[in-house]
């Protein structure tokens, strides 16, 4: 797969995120506590969590959270069909625009899936 669509998002954030964060570093501290205690495993495992929070980017329409939660979510061993199935529940929540974002965040899970696995994903 040749699509860098996940990582082209991730670096053109990555120095607009940090100098925010400079300006702003106790609120990006007290974000990063809230987002660790969320995602952290509980009777949900960290797994299914970053699924949610890759489903509920979708929704919202964020192309850096889908990129950061695709990353996540393969890293705690997520599979191309449990992303493809997560996004299927966003077409039903949100209708249209979810295949548009749908499409998007397949793709950058995608390309995090055969980064940290090595393997082509299922067709």
């Amino acid at each position: 797969m040749s699509s860098s669509y996940g990582r082209a998002v991730r670096e053109e954030l990555r120095p607009l995120t940090r100098e925010l964060r400079h300006a702003i570093p106790d609120v990006y501290r007290g974000y990063r506590e809230l987002h660790d205690a969320a995602l952290q495993t509980g009777t949900l495992d960290a797994k299914t969590k970053e699924l949610i929070a890759f489903a509920v980017a979708v929704s919202k329409q964020c192309d850096g959270c889908m990129a950061a939660h695709a990353h996540s979510a393969v890293q705690e061993g997520a599979t191309p069909q449990e992303a493809a199935e997560a996004i299927g529940v966003t077409f039903l929540m949100n209708g249209g625009p979810a295949t548009i974002y749908g499409a998007r965040a397949f793709a950058a899970f995608n390309e995090a899936y055969v980064a940290e696995t090595g393997d082509e994903p299922p067709r």
